[in-house]
């Protein structure tokens, strides 16, 4: 085992251990049976210790929405995408504290990840005319309520309802896409945009140049965020 992965181990275990969400970099370099130069060689400082821990316990969450296969509904695949991110915050809760912990100033790649994975299950959802507003911004709202929601739960969760997070999903997809009990909305300007937007970024029109299809797209995603 390496140094580096040594380290993460040691740090991930105390983290679990941590009610507080927090580890010493002292108390690591115990625990992985390192010095403290070893530390810094490879993270730079906490912060950077910090950041590599929550990449690397978020692995395993994030490896099987890589490995995950779309459906032929990729509305169904956002509902258990939210599902997902709430069961592993609830399950790993120093993990998903630190995540959004002003000790790490800067995001973590697992969050950009996350977000990156979401915009695509929203483009598919956009393709198939089910999306009211742009995939970006769609990406935006979700994402902010489902890490509101997922903390809530992790920090007090007694003193929310079972199926808070359920009501809270429908009523923030609900927000961004078109009734579940029909098809697209005929003549709706944002669906349509957002649509065609999708449509585009899957096969690049080859009768525009380059900076006609940036054009085009900034127009589709200024209507398709209009309503």
């Amino acid at each position: 085992m390496s140094t580096r992965t040594r380290i993460l181990e040691a740090a991930a275990k105390l983290l679990a251990d941590s009610p507080v969400a927090d580890v010493s970099t002292r108390a690591v370099c115990e625990a992985a049976g390192v010095g403290a130069p070893a530390l810094y060689r490879q993270f730079g400082d906490k912060e950077g210790l910090l950041s590599a821990v929550v990449d690397y316990g978020f692995d395993q969450y994030l490896s099987g929405k890589r490995a995950a296969k779309p459906s032929a509904n990729p509305v169904q695949d956002l509902r258990d995408g939210w599902d997902s991110h709430v069961a592993f915050a609830v399950g790993h809760p120093s993990y998903y504290r630190l995540m959004y912990s002003p000790a790490v100033s800067a995001p973590p790649e697992a969050a950009a990840e996350a977000q990156r994975l979401l915009v695509e299950v929203l483009e598919r959802c956009a393709a198939a005319g089910k999306l009211r507003v742009s995939p970006e911004t769609a990406g935006q709202m979700i994402m902010s309520a489902n890490v509101g929601v997922a903390l809530m739960l992790v920090s007090r969760a007694d003193a929310y309802t079972p199926d808070v997070s359920t009501r809270v999903r429908d009523a923030v997809h609900a927000a961004v896409l078109v009734a579940p009990d029909g098809p697209a909305h005929e003549g709706d300007t944002a669906t349509t945009a957002s649509s065609l937007g999708a449509l585009l970024r899957q096969q690049p029109p080859a009768q525009l140049t380059d900076a006609e299809t940036v054009l085009l797209h900034e127009w589709l995603n200024r209507l398709s965020d209009t309503e």
